[in-house]
């Protein structure tokens, strides 16, 4: 087999200030790092050269904040052919200044997504005889955003906010109901693993997949999962079971890590008693939502490919020509786009897989 070699992505990243391209700073630009996870709010860091500047009577070109400033909005657009598109969008809530010793003054604006305003409002308050899908979208609406929710669940007869922000919460609502949370433009996005859409982008090792380690791992593997509680209305004990059938639409023909477990070792349940639903309806959407997220977490990757905007948290992967077992399909839940002028663009991406493939 030949190793794969160090490649460099050349297409350099354009920066939008407000809507329009900046030449001054996407000339400017020396490195940018965008991270985002399935959990929503992505963060940007941009370092630009801050020296040179003829129309500033000290010579820095960005520290009297004309061109960027505390809730300018800026966006990155990384990539080059089917791989380019806009990897970020959002407002700058940090500036940072560096004078090093050995090289030009630098800035860092740091900015996130939209989220943030949800990140930095706090509230209590409670919700009676709602669904999460009604909490959530009541929770965006008051941003002034537009919310988008595709998940299934029960109705709550009562839900309280105690002292979390609003992206925190919604957060907790959003993994109750097993469903991924993002934003794009002004609309929030929550909605289950399997609702996202059926595209898939293929990486292929010693092609566009320079390098990656994947573990398969039984130590957090069960073979079911037990939630109780206790009904206040039928004054009664709650006991909702969730076994493989719950993740059995994302396997294909997978083997999955609850069969292999119980092949090598013996079955396994965890009982969880400290959710405290109060309905059958929640306790069984709990135990649903445990099973899968450990699941899921059978099988992990963390990979290296060429700089590539189509692959973003959420997006279905299919690793290819890792041998069997390994490759295959996989969901990324956490995405780290950068550049900067030695390794070019780049991506690196943590992902997951509930099964091996034919042949493991």
């Amino acid at each position: 087999m030949t190793l794969p070699t160090a490649s460099l992505y050349s297409a350099r990243p354009t920066i939008q200030v407000d809507g329009a391209d900046s030449a001054v700073l996407t000339d400017r630009v020396l490195s940018v790092i965008v991270t985002e996870t399935t959990e929503g709010m992505s963060r940007c860091e941009i370092v630009a050269g801050n020296w040179g500047s003829q129309d500033s009577p000290d010579g820095y070109v960005f520290n009297d904040r004309r061109t960027v400033d505390f809730g300018t909005r800026v966006a990155v657009r990384l990539g080059d052919g089917d791989r380019a598109g806009t990897v970020f969008t959002g407002l700058v809530s940090g500036i940072e200044a560096h004078y090093p010793q050995s090289r030009p003054p630098e800035i860092v604006f740091l900015a996130e997504d939209r989220l943030q305003e949800l990140r930095m409002t706090r509230r209590t308050r409670s919700f009676e005889e709602a669904s999460d899908e009604d909490i959530i979208r009541e929770v965006v609406s008051a941003h002034g955003l537009t919310a988008s929710v595709d998940v299934d669940g029960p109705t709550h007869h009562h839900v309280a906010q105690a002292n979390q922000s609003d992206l925190a919460f919604i957060r907790e609502r959003a993994r109750l109901v097993d469903a991924d949370l993002w934003i794009d433009g002004s609309t929030v996005h929550v909605a289950s693993r399997g609702r996202r859409g059926d595209e898939e982008v293929t990486l292929t090792y010693n092609a566009d997949l320079h390098e990656v380690s994947i573990l398969a791992d039984l130590a957090r593997q069960r073979s079911t999962v037990v939630v109780a509680g206790w009904d206040v209305a039928g004054k009664e004990t709650i006991a909702a079971e969730a076994g493989l059938s719950a993740v059995q639409s994302e396997l294909g023909d997978d083997t999955s890590g609850i069969d292999l477990l119980e092949g090598a070792f013996a079955a396994r349940t965890d009982t969880i008693v400290h959710t405290s639903p109060a309905t059958t309806a929640a306790a069984q959407a709990q135990a649903d939502m445990a099973l899968r997220t450990s699941a899921r977490r059978f099988v992990t990757a963390t990979g290296l490919t060429e700089g590539d905007a189509r692959l973003r948290a959420g997006t279905r992967v299919r690793l290819a020509d890792l041998g069997a077992g390994f490759s295959g399909l996989y969901t990324l839940v956490e995405v780290e786009h950068a550049f900067d002028g030695q390794r070019g663009y780049q991506t690196r991406f943590r992902a997951e897989r509930p099964g091996l493939g034919a042949g493991s």
